[in-house]
């Protein structure tokens, strides 16, 4: 992330609490650990954080942890509790299967710790209201893996839209569109994954979760209804979804769209349009022109396009937020409710998916 990138960033809020007194982190995982590898090289490149502590029941991940931070691990532990009875870290960084996060949060939680969990850290939203409130209650943060909100692409369009060159909220479309190749392998079959029971969902709830909380940060405004469609459509052993059609009702009035699939070849295509009043903005992902917006407000109305930093903002800096977010360094671009409403949406998409009927998001 360059200078502009960080201040605005620093900016978006007054100076936030005094520095913990708190050092150093904790990595709590297992085998087949979400994005690990992502983890340790951001754990590895933060110079705000000198020790780690890792955690691992299958005990399988020392060797890559340690190849991959060197001296800062200071110490491997069988559980998390038995980690945050020798150690106050200032934050746990937590990637498990959906289905066994939730105790390892709390386990956090309960030792005083931020928490930045990857999503989803739940099979259901029910699962993650607790952790919330606990969160909550003992002011520490609480964050699911949204590091696309910290891509400088994505900051710049929400200035755009809350500045107010767009007018009034119209509507959006978005597509979050990866490789169904993963899914013809049989060793994809085996993971926790490709299961319902271990995972909540499949690719709304691992990839498309992503444009959901996206299109709440870019417009400000929470989605209260959805309806739509999810399911297999390219018929690979599997028992989550491939794909997943999805319509959106805004708190501002605003209409949405997005579909979620597994479809390419290889690559991905990540796509968010926004129509307003006075104006439109499109967000065309990792390409060589990934923002262009258009305002009838400007003296001359024409087609602008993004200049600053092409490179999204990744898992290492992502790393480095929410660790100097949890110092007292930085104010922290996400909250718990705005984590536990992005569950919400995706699994009130399921229902409604599953029902035939628009759904609340309760």
């Amino acid at each position: 992330m360059d200078r502009r990138s960080f201040s605005h960033l620093a900016a978006l809020a007054p100076a936030f609490a005094a520095s913990s007194p708190r050092s150093g982190a904790a990595l709590v995982t297992h085998a087949d650990g979400p994005h690990l590898s992502a983890y340790i090289e951001g754990l590895a490149k933060t110079d705000d954080v000198s020790t780690v502590w890792l955690a691992d029941p299958s005990g399988s991940t020392e060797a890559a942890v340690r190849k991959g931070i060197g001296a800062k691990l200071a110490g491997v532990y069988k559980t998390p509790r038995d980690l945050f009875a020798a150690h106050q870290p200032a934050i746990a960084l937590v990637t498990m299967e959906a289905a066994e996060a939730p105790p390892a949060i709390s386990a956090a939680l309960d030792a005083g710790c931020h928490v930045m969990a990857e999503k989803p850290a739940c099979v259901r939203a029910a699962d993650f209201e607790p952790l919330e409130a606990k969160a909550r209650a003992l002011n520490l943060n609480l964050m699911l893996a949204f590091a696309n909100r910290i891509d400088p692409v994505m900051m710049e369009a929400r200035r755009i839209v809350h500045s107010g060159a767009l007018g009034k909220m119209y509507g959006m479309e978005m597509h979050i569109i990866a490789d169904q190749t993963r899914l013809t392998r049989p060793q994809y079959h085996e993971t926790w994954i490709a299961k319902k029971a271990r995972a909540g969902g499949g690719h709304l709830i691992w990839l498309g979760i992503h444009w959901l909380d996206l299109a709440m940060y870019i417009t400000g405004s929470s989605i209260v209804e959805t309806a739509g469609f999810s399911g297999n459509v390219g018929g690979q052993p599997i028992d989550t979804e491939d794909s997943a059609a999805v319509a959106l009702r805004f708190d501002n009035g605003t209409f949405g769209t997005l579909t979620s699939g597994y479809y390419l070849d290889r690559g991905k295509q990540l796509f968010i349009k926004v129509w307003g009043s006075h104006g439109w903005l499109e967000i065309r992902h990792a390409t060589k022109d990934p923002l262009v917006w258009y305002s009838s407000k400007d003296a001359k109305p024409e087609e602008k396009h993004y200049s600053g930093p092409a490179t999204p903002g990744g898992y290492t800096e992502w790393v480095r937020h929410v660790v100097r977010a949890a110092l007292g360094k930085e104010k922290p671009i996400l909250t718990g409710q705005e984590s536990l409403r992005a569950l919400r949406t995706v699994f009130s998409a399921y229902t409604a998916a599953g029902t035939g009927r628009t759904t609340r998001v309760s």
